[in-house]
């Protein structure tokens, strides 16, 4: 009998039975835009799964892109992010985030972006839409941090821009 489960267990270590098993992709990410009363900046992290932004490269870039091993990729991929998130106030012009870093965490893929804080801010407009452009089922969930309560905006689907209010007890 132990035999027959260690056979089993190795099939689905390997994938013989379809994808691997702790190697599939999320498509998912989450954001957090958080209002930093210490620095008066906006600040934006975007922590998408490594495992999915290693195909995104390779579909996005080149089929031998690298992310883990090149800092050309990594680069390549903030870049991208930078490029399909943009954030304004309700009332306001589209607020310029300058891209001021990015990393590998574990099995997380950060892109970090501040732009200083608005004053008088009733609420945000924003797209998300990195890796929606290849993977119609890619959710980018952003929450807004700093400015009374949470506020959480899903993109999905068809969705491509979202607003949140903020509470005005500020």
């Amino acid at each position: 009998m132990r035999k027959y489960f260690l056979v089993f267990l190795a099939i689905i270590m390997t994938g013989a039975l379809g994808a691997p098993v702790f190697a599939h992709q999320q498509r998912a990410a989450i954001t957090k835009v958080l209002f930093n009363k210490n620095t008066g900046n906006l600040e934006v992290m975007h922590r998408f799964y490594l495992h999915d932004t290693e195909h995104a490269v390779q579909m996005l870039f080149d089929k031998k892109a690298d992310i883990r091993n090149s800092a050309d990729t990594q680069e390549l991929f903030a870049n991208y992010v930078s490029k399909r998130f943009a954030i304004k106030p309700l009332n306001g012009d589209e607020l310029k985030l300058r891209l001021v870093g990015y990393e590998i965490e574990r099995i997380y893929f950060w892109v970090y972006q501040e732009v200083e804080a608005p004053e008088n801010i009733e609420g945000l407009t924003m797209i998300h839409n990195a890796l929606r452009d290849i993977w119609t089922d890619q959710i980018n969930t952003v929450n807004v941090e700093g400015r009374g309560d949470l506020r959480t905006a899903t993109f999905e689907g068809d969705v491509e821009i979202l607003s949140v209010e903020f509470n005005h007890e500020q």
